[in-house]
């Protein structure tokens, strides 16, 4: 079976039969950028295709003396720009083609904010919140272990991704250590700043997501101290979104977590959600207005909705509900491919993900350059450069969506897959 592309003609990846799948989704979007620059067949298949895709068991004995073998993944999507650079996220329910999407996502973030980094993602399919410390230690050390011929300072940087953190990080960077018999702070990024981790990096995708909503705004006359927001998802991300947007003024109308949302037209003091959050680990009893679900959530009236929950909240059964203006993305694939027509034809804007969330690839970026060179920048140095890097790669997508007469998405895509193509055709085929 193929596609037509431009009178070229290329092997389909794989048969698209639900576009809510994060890989097929992530196809949809590559497959229109690549028409629009005509891009070569031969180019197409290398781009598409990950690198390498490793499936590893992770054995490990648990607290009350049983076996029990956990699955592993890491991805290489493309490593064209620089070593591969990705997230490793603990979940019950992921999978390969999640993490596909995710590690191809991260190519062409890093392609869009002009990091020489190449795309990676990593999961192990577990739930974090039934497991013990020492358990989740045991997990990451074998994960680690297993991955030694893939992880490295300038091979394959993994990450904090859903359900890790720095605490996560701190062991990697021990396991590897460890078989390398020198410490070797630069193969993991957001790990503790006592151990080569970089101020500002906990915040930095979060910032992001700021700095790309305030430019959105401003391209389309909107004020943010007039300006309504709801922000779906209250971790990492979705808290640090909002709490920024508080403080340039903005009004946050929704927030939301695991346990559904709250609602108040006349704006949720964050400064107490997060107070709140700190003490009691969810937004379940804050009872700040009318209490929603996060189905409500996303269909409230707004100037501004940021989705950073999960992947394919917003699908073609609640495009057509939403009453926002403008839709900053802080998750990873928070709207389906089919969603997209249906959001861009009722003239909604989208800052697409691979451009909004950026920022902790960026940071992350910067902390790797830091550990390389053994010196440390400021907290103002780092928001600094992140801001001047996401000012700089949202006027370049903005611009070449206007260019192409398309999407702010399919405007991001354009430019990360012409980079990457160009950089491959400069480079060539080794054979």
């Amino acid at each position: 079976m193929t596609i037509e592309i431009e009178k070229l003609t290329y092997k389909e990846p794989a048969p698209i039969k639900d576009i809510e799948n994060p890989f097929e989704s992530m196809m949809e979007r590559f497959n229109i950028a690549a028409k629009v620059l005509n891009l070569e067949a031969g180019v197409y298949e290398y781009l598409k295709t990950p690198v390498k895709q490793v499936i590893t068991s992770i054995p490990i004995q648990m607290d009350d003396g049983r076996i029990e073998v956990f699955e592993g993944y890491r991805v290489i999507h493309n490593d064209t720009l620089g070593p591969s650079k990705g997230g490793i996220r603990y979940a019950p329910d992921v999978t390969i083609d999640e993490v596909k999407a995710l590690a191809a996502w991260m190519t062409w973030k890093c392609a869009i904010l002009n990091l020489p980094f190449g795309g990676a993602k990593g999961a192990v399919k577990c739930d974090p919140s039934k497991l013990s410390r020492v358990e989740l230690e045991k997990i990451t050390r074998r994960y680690t272990a297993n991955l030694m011929s893939v992880f490295g300072p300038d091979k394959d940087i993994p990450a904090p991704d859903m359900n890790t953190n720095e605490q996560t990080m701190a062991w990697i960077m021990d396991t590897y250590s460890m078989h390398v018999q020198r410490t070797e702070t630069a193969v993991v990024t957001g790990k503790p700043l006592i151990i080569g981790g970089s101020l500002g990096r906990k915040e930095a995708t979060g910032r992001g997501v700021m700095i790309c909503t305030l430019a959105a705004m401003e391209r389309l006359g909107m004020n943010p101290l007039n300006a309504d927001v709801v922000v779906q998802g209250f971790g990492n991300v979705g808290s640090i979104s909002a709490k920024l947007l508080y403080e340039q003024g903005c009004r946050i109308v929704g927030i939301s977590d695991v346990n559904g949302g709250w609602y108040n037209p006349n704006g949720i003091n964050i400064t107490k959600a997060l107070e709140y959050v700190a003490e009691h680990k969810t937004l379940d009893e804050f009872k700040v207005g009318e209490r929603i679900t996060n189905s409500e959530l996303l269909e409230l009236k707004c100037d501004v909705l940021v989705p950073a929950a999960k992947e394919d909240q917003i699908t073609a059964r609640n495009a057509d509900k939403l009453k926002c203006r403008l839709i900053v993305e802080g998750a990873n694939g928070p709207m389906t491919a089919d969603a997209e027509p249906i959001v861009f034809g009722r003239g909604i804007r989208t800052v697409p993900d691979i451009l909004a969330n950026a920022g902790g690839v960026t940071v992350s970026y910067f902390e790797w350059v830091q550990d390389k060179q053994g010196y440390f920048w400021s907290l103002e140095r780092v928001n600094r450069r992140l801001e001047r890097a996401m000012k700089s790669s949202f006027e370049a997508v903005w611009e070449t969506a206007i260019q192409h007469n398309t999407t702010l998405r399919i405007g991001a895509y354009i430019l990360a897959i012409d980079k990457v193509a160009k950089t491959l055709k400069l480079r060539g085929i080794y054979a």
